[in-house]
């Protein structure tokens, strides 16, 4: 649980970055199946969740030790 509460803010990025990677295959994608990452769903939902953890790990509060 510890872990959930320290990571909360990231692990809410990833799920909307793979919902949001998805939808984006989903409705815009690539026709002709030569895009890399839009050509295939696993391939955007994990763009997405990169993404999605990368925007939100920066809204994390960090402890200092001091």
């Amino acid at each position: 649980m510890e872990f959930l509460k320290k990571y909360k803010i990231s692990i809410i990025g990833v799920l909307v970055g793979g919902i949001l990677g998805y939808a984006y295959y989903h409705f815009i994608g690539c026709s002709s199946g030569t895009c890399a990452i839009t050509s295939k769903p696993v391939n955007s939902s994990v763009y997405g969740m990169v993404m999605g953890y990368l925007i939100f790990s920066t809204f994390q509060k960090t402890k200092e030790n001091k």
